[in-house]
């Protein structure tokens, strides 16, 4: 954030960024948890918006748990050959307690899958999306994928279908 301040920019004001000397880590059983470094202390709330959350589905494809000597968990990316301490499915946690968007929850022509299916768990759905080899059917099925669902592509061209799920795999 300090590269944002030099050019003359705020840091962000996300309600998940996480305050300076946070981090955010998740246990074996896949919840997240919040470690304080300036005072030492962990918790399991947000420290900005009390929520509390957890790890929505597997490991994305490539991808292994292991621990070390010391007993931390640690994850391998085989397909990069890389490890790494964080988890890679932080980017799609979910609330333990989700709250339903209100009628008054307005959805606009730039809203993408992704921000509509924030903090909801569809692991152990099956979701069928026609057209979904390209355009908004590509990103729906991409979104519902990514949130832990079984995503059955229903295009014209087995070709188009195949392209279409090789290009989600590649974003795990």
């Amino acid at each position: 954030m300090a590269a944002l301040r030099y050019a003359g920019l705020d840091d962000t004001d996300s309600e998940d960024e996480l305050p300076p000397g946070w981090e955010q880590r998740t246990t074996k059983d896949g919840w997240v948890y919040y470690a304080n470094h300036a005072e030492e202390k962990t918790q399991w709330e947000h420290p900005k918006t009390g929520k509390r959350k957890r790890i929505a589905g597997d490991l994305p494809y490539g991808w292994e748990q292991e621990t070390d000597e010391n007993g931390q968990v640690f994850f391998v990316d085989h397909i990069n050959k890389r490890t790494t301490y964080l988890d890679p499915r932080l980017a799609f946690t979910v609330d333990d307690n989700p709250t339903k968007p209100t009628s008054r929850q307005r959805y606009d022509g730039s809203t993408t899958a992704m921000e509509i299916l924030q903090g909801r768990d569809f692991t152990g759905k099956v979701i069928v999306v026609t057209g979904a080899n390209s355009g908004i059917g590509f990103e729906t099925a991409k979104s519902f994928a990514l949130h832990g669902a079984h995503v059955i592509l229903a295009c014209r061209s087995v070709t188009a279908a195949d392209a279409a799920v090789s290009r989600i795999l590649g974003e795990w």
